[in-house]
């Protein structure tokens, strides 16, 4: 997967205790989340059109973006932001939202523990009396795969010396 150019990922997050809201049901949205299942990380709003064309299922790249908002919204995706500003995609868990640490060469992503982050942004909505809370983290890094093959590139040649 690194052929993925990731520079900067944004996470958006949802409360942890607040609940998804209500979505109805649609045919797009049922092939939208499938799709995005069946995908191993975090994908793009084209790279999952094109999969759910690829499938034989007819949907515009419009809905398929509308699709995505309406699913973030309703707290049941995850979302990080390449440096591009282009958001990307996967499902949130049932037991709520992740953070991730997300490889700005290739775009891996491995799942982090903050429960930290998550009391820190509880206890500043209890006194500031703030409810429905979100919050942004942005964890980004070399992961070991990309560090080694920057390591064993050799330099450019500089011509003007």
């Amino acid at each position: 997967m690194c052929d993925v150019s990731w520079r900067w990922a944004a996470l958006r997050e949802t409360s942890a205790t607040q609940l998804p809201a209500p979505l109805r049901t649609t045919r797009q949205r049922k092939a939208v989340m499938s799709a995005l299942h069946q995908r191993a990380g975090f994908t793009s709003a084209q790279e999952l059109h094109e999969a759910l064309e690829a499938d034989g299922i007819t949907i515009g790249l419009t809905t398929v973006y509308r699709t995505l908002h309406a699913l973030d919204r309703s707290g049941r995706l995850d979302v990080v932001r390449e440096r591009s500003g282009e958001r990307l995609y996967r499902p949130r868990p049932a037991d709520g939202h992740r953070h991730y640490l997300v490889c700005r060469d290739c775009g891996l992503s491995t799942e982090v523990d903050a429960g930290v982050v998550e009391r820190w942004a509880e206890k500043v909505a209890e006194v500031t009396g703030f409810a429905e809370v979100e919050h942004t983290v942005e964890l980004t890094g070399v992961c070991d795969r990309c560090r080694f093959t920057r390591s064993t590139t050799p330099a450019p040649t500089d011509r003007h010396a």
